[in-house]
């Protein structure tokens, strides 16, 4: 088994198109789609890919689309174990408006999913052999999948002795934070869920996420600030990375490429805070690229060096 393995229980596989214009009661003619494998833990594994790493992404896998999205993980090398589910997988929509630079992107549901089918990811995490040193679940839970799932796997986590890395939000985020669970890598608005309040101010964050710590809801907290970066907060106090401005052309993905240079970077023995700094670069770098691609290990290897020269 690999180091680090990917848990996606709501994959979808990507659709990305040009138009000229988007424009309502129209018909508007696109350029030829460009499909792109998608979903949290998925794109954490095509971004570790991407910097050199290697990991193993686990998902469910659906009907035609499935297959299409297991061709697209062939073509770009990555390991992973698709379990097979009743109902296609999603596919998801983005198009790229060229007068405005506007980008819109159509999320679909995910599939009804069933008992049997996302239990497999438990069972083979308990009964697995060789147990890997890092999971990471990331993304929104389709329907039927129940919203401690990922609470579920902290148990699991706490138990066998690996590090559980979740991304997610909502009510998923609010069950799973405890026990068992390393690190995880919340917005403004989900640190807000976390601590009981609706929102909170730039003068509040740094409390908030001592106080997140100090209830042991995880023991690493990498809040993400958007363009302005992220911060690091341990038992050793906070710490800030900032991000160089680029010229952005797609955001999607961005927060995965973040988690897969974060995950790479801890597999490598880096200092908690260099992590971040890796991730934030990778982060940034996947807003270089356009559609699904996620980031480039040039790209992220330079704005790395920069962050550090500014650090």
């Amino acid at each position: 088994m690999k180091k680090i393995v990917t848990i996606t229980l709501n994959p979808a596989l990507d659709k990305s198109t040009t138009a000229n214009r988007v424009v309502h009661e129209k018909k508007i003619r696109c350029d030829a789609p460009l499909y792109e494998p998608g979903g949290g833990g998925i794109n954490v594994s095509r971004a570790i890919k991407k910097l050199g790493g290697e990991s193993c992404a686990w998902f469910l896998s659906g009907g035609p689309s499935g297959e299409r999205l297991e061709e697209l993980l062939h073509e770009e090398g990555v390991n992973f174990w698709a379990a097979k589910a009743k109902n296609w997988t999603r596919e998801n929509l983005m198009v790229y408006e060229k007068a405005t630079g506007e980008q819109y992107r159509f999320g679909m549901p995910g599939p009804e999913v069933y008992e049997p089918e996302w239990k497999q990811f438990i069972d083979k995490l308990e009964q697995a052999e060789e147990i890997p040193e890092y999971v990471v679940a990331s993304g929104s839970l389709p329907p039927g999948v129940p919203e401690d799932f990922y609470y579920q796997l902290a148990v699991v986590a706490h138990k066998r002795g690996f590090k559980l890395v979740v991304d997610t939000s909502g009510e998923a985020l609010m069950k799973a934070a405890g026990e068992g669970l390393y690190l995880i890598k919340p917005n403004l608005g989900e640190l807000a869920a976390l601590a009981g309040k609706e929102s909170i101010t730039a003068m509040e964050q740094e409390d908030i996420a001592k106080k997140v710590l100090a209830d042991g809801k995880c023991k690493v907290l990498v809040v993400s600030l958007g363009a302005r970066g992220a911060m690091l907060a341990t038992k050793d106090g906070i710490h800030y990375v900032g991000s160089p401005t680029v010229k952005q052309l797609s955001a999607v993905g961005a927060g995965d490429s973040m988690v897969g240079g974060m995950i790479l970077s801890l597999l490598k023995g880096w200092s908690m805070l260099d992590v971040v700094r890796y991730g934030v670069a990778a982060g940034t770098a996947c807003t270089m690229t356009p559609g699904s691609e996620l980031c480039r290990k040039e790209d992220t290897e330079q704005i790395y060096k920069w962050i550090l020269e500014h650090s």
